[in-house]
């Protein structure tokens, strides 16, 4: 188990991670969800040692990462794709790190055909590796050790659709031996098929942790309205709105709307005379339970365009 209490990081006069308390289970994947800036990143840093607490703990195992003996028999951790020097081969750096912490040489081979390296691409200089094989590298290094915890940050990042596909069968797959499996991610799709729980966190602290279905259930359900006329779906936007419903322009020709059921929308849209295209309702989504979770902890925020606006 990955345990945090009361995990805190400062820089200066900022907090990256504010009293973080959370235990992180085996037999599961959780998922580590935040905006940009939340302290995903600070946080996996200090589980794994790499920067050091203004306060609190963070554990593997009821041990900090310092007084594992060998730690990727422990642990492994995917956090930088490119983190392999430019001259040496995957190859190469997998053995490097087999021989720091007396793992047998051909482990190497045995993660190299896990994670579908063959002898070609394990002979490539790091400089040359793309980031889908530098990501592939990367989960064979947390493999090494065979570890009973592993953490992953942004592991399907440059990957193509098969290769997202494998990285979510084998986090399940992982999760199902009975390891502990933490991974963040911003592709809400992608977690909402491969997390069982959910830790979700802005500006540093915790907002939710909790069973993904649980998360999703708490968000609200969707309405989807199209039309070729963006002048008449300005004009319904503003009827919803003065209705109480919650407006969000989804594109030139569509509408998301909240806090109102289909029937309220499309009688309001009869009563302003817009033509629909489409007006159909969507259930809870991770998505927007993510949006919904992290709406007031978004440190940069884009101005959507105004309904109807054209260029």
């Amino acid at each position: 188990m990955i345990t945090l209490r009361g995990l805190t990081k400062r820089f200066g006069s900022t907090t990256a991670v504010d009293a973080l308390t959370v235990d992180i289970a085996p037999g599961r994947v959780t998922g580590f969800l935040g905006p940009n800036g939340a302290g995903k990143s600070t946080t996996m840093r200090m589980i794994l040692g790499l920067d050091r607490p203004t306060a609190g703990q963070a554990l593997i195992g009821g041990r900090a990462y310092r007084e594992l003996r060998h730690p990727l028999h422990e642990v492994g951790a995917l956090l930088d794709a490119k983190a392999i020097h430019p001259a040496r081969s995957g190859r190469a750096h997998l053995l490097a790190m087999a021989r720091s912490n007396g793992i047998p040489a051909r482990r190497v081979d045995e993660v190299l055909a896990t994670v579908g390296l063959d002898d070609r691409a394990a002979a490539k200089p790091g400089r040359t590796l793309s980031l889908g094989m530098g990501q592939r590298l990367g989960i064979a290094g947390a493999l090494l050790g065979d570890p009973p915890v592993l953490m992953f940050d942004e592991p399907v990042n440059g990957l193509d659709p098969d290769g997202v596909r494998w990285v979510r069968q084998l986090m399940r797959l992982l999760a199902g031996e009975g390891r502990t499996v933490f991974v963040s991610s911003h592709l809400m799709t992608e977690m909402q098929l491969t997390a069982d729980q959910l830790v979700v966190i802005g500006r540093g602290r915790l907002l939710a942790d909790a069973p993904i279905d649980e998360v999703v259930a708490g968000s609200a359900v969707a309405v989807r309205v199209r039309s070729p006329h963006p002048d008449g779906l300005a004009k319904l936007a503003e009827r919803l709105t003065a209705a109480g419903a919650t407006v969000e322009a989804a594109g030139p020709d569509e509408l998301t709307v909240t806090g109102a059921t289909v029937d309220r929308v499309g009688d309001l849209a009869y009563e302003s005379g817009v033509r629909l295209h489409e007006l159909s309702q969507h259930g809870a989504s991770l998505e927007r339970a993510f949006m919904e979770l992290t709406a007031g902890s978004v440190e940069y925020a884009g101005v959507p365009d105004p309904v109807g606006e054209t260029r």
